[in-house]
């Protein structure tokens, strides 16, 4: 993937029971910060302490790779992820918006004639 997109994993033998999506990004707002995309434990493993190893995993790479933050987002009805999380040091900072951008949408952010500009132009 372009996106600079990563994935690590904790196997038990020959078998994957624990991976993460990530990359490193930049912002305004955040700094230098990893960003985990997925987290996933398989369910007949869970609580074995293969999630709490990656998560530290995640943490150490990032501060090798000079981040000053590890951010993800997690769906509002995951409870028990939520519960790991906050086991885990992390704290709920935000709520995530999503907006769908099919051709039906439209273009309103823009009014007729004007041209969005980047820092780039």
């Amino acid at each position: 993937m372009s996106e600079g997109y990563r994935l690590a994993y904790v196997a038990e033998g020959a078998s994957v029971v624990a991976v993460a999506g990530f990359r490193i990004g930049n912002s305004l707002s955040w700094g230098k910060f990893l960003y985990v995309d997925d987290l996933v434990t398989d369910e007949q493993r869970r609580s074995r302490g293969y999630g709490q190893r990656l998560l530290a995993w995640l943490h150490d790479h990032a501060r090798a790779c000079g981040c000053a933050q590890l951010h993800l987002d997690s769906g509002i009805q995951r409870a028990e992820a939520h519960r790991f999380y906050k086991r885990e040091g992390m704290a709920a900072m935000a709520y995530h918006f999503v907006a769908g951008l099919s051709e039906s949408d439209g273009d309103g952010a823009v009014a007729s004639g004007e041209r969005l500009r980047t820092p780039h132009e």
